[in-house]
């Protein structure tokens, strides 16, 4: 069966229109479900894409300076070289020094 075909069974079988008398009420509704139905898949995309962490810098743990922080609080480095990674991490030049 050709799409000519099909149109014209169509049309007979209808009398002429495809939604009876439902009028422009009906092209109204569907315009708004499709812009819903759209919208709810744009929406859950977004929402997909963000629980799997697309497009988010995630924080990996403890920044540089907690770390240090850390390691003064339990002795694992002295309080001079305390300052000077500390400095480092900064970008901030040591003055005289080794």
């Amino acid at each position: 069966m050709t799409i000519g075909a099909a149109m014209r069974l169509a049309d007979m079988m209808g009398g002429g229109d495809h939604m009876g008398d439902w009028g422009a009420g009906w092209w109204i509704l569907m315009a708004v479900l499709m812009v819903a139905f759209w919208g709810l898949v744009i929406v859950g995309i977004i929402w997909l894409g963000r629980s799997v962490g697309w497009g988010q810098h995630q924080h990996a743990g403890p920044g540089a300076v907690e770390l240090l922080d850390r390691r003064l609080a339990e002795g694992e480095i002295s309080p001079d070289e305390y300052r000077e990674r500390r400095a480092v991490l900064r970008g901030e030049s040591q003055s005289g020094g080794s």
